[in-house]
């Protein structure tokens, strides 16, 4: 069963036209090179092709969409435990309903990811319904716009693919623990090298384990761990088989969100837990997860790769569940709390789900010259299968709560809701080609065929679906290098979403039931990105249309679309002990073309129309190691209600963090030390809106944690 919290530029457009104008200076500094060269990222180190793209070993940089890579340093630097700690690294990227405690909700450009379908791990299909560990992955691919040759079936915005950990060629022999506010305590080991003769076999071993106790009132803490290894044996030169696998546990309360109370804002207060009756239960989160890669190396570079994967998920989903207040009555409300900041309290409980995802990729890439033009190919099959298995669970009304926390109500955790079953089967074919024509100029083609197959029925046995379809997404760009690794692009895209009218809505069921809906989105983006000296940038106009589905009850239909266009783009440069980074976002949101005219024109709630995200790091010229940081994210207005007669004001946020290196009896040491929300800045971060309820998070009260990694 899904969690019944999830199924004008002022400022800002300064900083976007600065970071244009930095773009644009940096423009003008190189020479020559032939295009499709192999580039390297100037960031904290250079980032390999990327699974993600499509485009086989084609350097992330020269491929012509805009993507963000967050580096194991950064991650480290961050202190980082979850996908939404690090969305301050990417302009585009906004929380959707990120609740300390489970699992996370991410937009990029404003649309929300598809926990199913819009993310990756080692380039292959997982669900995100989990809480994923971060102890063990190498970096974090973010890729924006519309995801059709990557993914299929996916929502428009991007993709986020989780990289691991792997063998190291030299020993590595790392501790680390972290202390933080209430007594946070954490610790984790990663050890790598090689072993054999000549090295053959490679080893990584991550073990980590936290016990968190957030600045949060009526919470106690969670506990994480996680434990991961990933080998790899180098049968011969061209040869190599390539494996890993983790299991994850988490086990800690989950925190819904605030509301409205009547037509009025809260006053901001200190992070409180409104799942704290005397019978409210922690959630629990198992995973295991891992992959076997063959690489299969051949003459003229060319590589045959296969890979299976797949995922095992044990969740307790349990709350207890604050919605509307007297729902219902000519007094009540559905959508948000009483004016009093009463709410009515639900037993939810839906224990032991079972989600399973199987994926075997194969696929070979290389390069055909023909006389002055070279192809860069890369092509293959996916088979896929996902399954959700749930139980009938509880979602039963006891009461009353509110938000000062002083209501108590009695349990109710009998079994009477059923919940969803679902099994899928897709098979994807896939194929890209990145022409080199010669003087700079190269073109981008990319087409995957998916053929879906769905099945779902209740807990019960009730209310069965199922249906077939194929979807074909295309895409395709040209690019223009006309200094080494400096391009300029355009593109088109098309993504596509299928859904199947469900068996039954209420008593009465939909007029249309089982009628199959495909939702072809279509994406048009302009940009340039590249590397100049000490400065990389990355900077894009995009265009993004998406049908709307609307539920009235009775009938399920695409009515309009959910449109968005807008200027994303971030550009880093080093000034002597000086690294700076800055990104923005420019976003014009709107429904259009809906039969209902009232529609028309609207922002859609919890989306942003300005954001500015900034890091300084400083390097201390006369104190060896010594590291100063700082890191600044604006977020502009936004939405409550969808006719947007209630907004949250603006808000920016400033973390700050020191880190220390030296020797010690021959070991390195680095303290990391962070303050996050360094002025305790309160006020409500996000409003999305889940089950057409208003919710409010907010702001992480400030926060410090102190890391201390031992490299031995």
């Amino acid at each position: 069963m899904a969690h019944p919290l999830h199924s004008s530029l002022r400022t800002p457009r300064r900083a976007v036209a600065l970071a244009c104008l930095a773009t644009a200076a940096a423009a003008h500094a190189q020479t020559d090179a032939p295009a499709l060269a192999p580039l390297v990222v100037k960031s904290q180190a250079p980032v390999p092709p990327s699974a993600l793209t499509g485009f086989g070993d084609v350097p992330l940089v020269s491929v012509p969409m805009q993507a963000t890579v967050v580096t194991r340093d950064q991650l480290e630097e961050s202190q980082a435990r979850r996908l939404a700690d690090i969305l301050s690294y990417e302009a585009a990227a906004t929380d959707a309903y990120n609740s300390p405690g489970y699992w996370d909700f991410v937009a990029l450009r404003g649309y929300v990811l598809d926990q199913r379908y819009n993310y990756r791990r080692e380039g292959l299909p997982i669900t995100a319904e989990t809480v994923i560990p971060l102890a063990n992955k190498e970096r974090i691919e973010i890729l924006k716009g519309t995801s059709g040759i990557q993914a299929g079936t996916s929502s428009p915005g991007g993709l986020v693919n989780y990289v691991v950990k792997r063998p190291t060629d030299t020993t590595l022999r790392n501790a680390a623990v972290t202390v933080g506010d209430r007594g946070t305590l954490g610790g984790g080991i990663d050890l790598g090298g090689r072993a054999g003769n000549d090295g053959v076999f490679g080893y990584r071993v991550n073990v980590a384990y936290e016990n968190s106790k957030p600045e949060i009132d009526h919470y106690d803490h969670a506990e994480r761990t996680v434990a991961a290894f990933a080998g790899d044996w180098r049968i011969a030169p061209d040869s190599l088989l390539e494996a890993e696998i983790e299991w994850s546990h988490q086990v800690g309360k989950s925190l819904p969100g605030h509301s409205l109370t009547g037509d009025s804002i809260p006053t901001v207060r200190q992070p409180d837990n409104l799942n704290n009756q005397p019978w409210s239960q922690p959630n629990v989160f198992d995973g295991l997860t891992g992959t076997v890669r063959f690489d299969q190396g051949f003459g003229g570079g060319w590589h045959w790769v296969s890979v299976v994967g797949a995922q095992s998920l044990k969740t307790d989903d349990r709350l207890a569940y604050p919605f509307g207040f007297e729902c219902g009555t000519p007094t009540g409300y559905c959508d948000r709390y009483g004016p009093n900041g009463d709410y009515d309290v639900y037993d939810f409980r839906s224990e032991g789900e079972r989600r399973r995802v199987q994926v075997a990729q194969t696929a070979v890439k290389g390069r055909v010259d023909t006389g002055g033009i070279s192809h860069q190919l890369h092509g293959g099959v996916q088979y896929n299968r996902r399954s959700v298995g749930v139980q009938t669970g509880a979602n039963n009304y006891v009461g009353v709560g509110n938000i000062d926390g002083t209501k108590v109500t009695p349990e109710d955790p009998t079994r009477a809701e059923p919940g969803t079953n679902s099994k899928e089967r897709n098979l994807e074919f896939f194929a890209t080609d990145a022409i080199d024509w010669g003087h700079g100029f190269s073109t981008w083609l990319g087409v995957r065929t998916t053929r879906l197959h769905r099945d779902t029925v209740d807990s019960e046995g009730n209310n069965a679906t199922g249906y077939g379809d194929t979807v074909t997404t295309p895409w395709l760009a040209a690019s223009y290098e006309w200094t080494p690794r400096q391009h300029v692009y355009a593109s088109w895209g098309e993504g596509a979403e299928s859904y199947v009218v469900p068996g039954a809505a209420g008593a009465a069921g939909y007029t249309n039931a089982g009628q199959v809906l495909q939702a072809k989105s279509r994406q048009w983006e302009v940009g340039t990105k590249g590397s100049a000296g000490n400065t990389d940038w990355g900077i894009a106009w995009f265009d993004i249309d998406r049908p709307t589905v609307t539920d009235t009850g009775a009938d399920y239909y695409l009515d309009g679309s959910a449109h968005h266009r807008g200027i994303d783009g971030n550009v880093t440069h080093t000034l002597g002990p000086w690294q700076l980074r800055a990104g923005a976002m420019w976003l014009k949101a709107r429904r259009e073309g809906s039969s209902d005219p009232t529609l028309n024109g609207r922002t859609p709630v919890n989306v942003p129309e300005q954001t500015l995200k900034a890091q300084a790091r400083y390097r201390v010229p006369y104190v060896s190691g010594l590291d100063l940081q700082a890191n600044v994210t604006y977020e502009g207005r936004r939405n409550v209600l969808d006719d947007g007669s209630i907004e949250l004001p603006s808000w920016t946020r400033t973390d700050l963090a020191a880190r220390f290196t030296h020797k010690l009896d021959g070991t390195s040491l680095t303290w990391t030390l962070g303050l996050f929300n360094a002025f305790d800045k309160r006020a409500w971060k996000e409003s999305p809106s889940q089950y057409g309820h208003v919710y409010l998070f907010p702001m992480e009260a400030r926060t410090v944690r102190l890391t201390v990694l031992a490299e031995l």
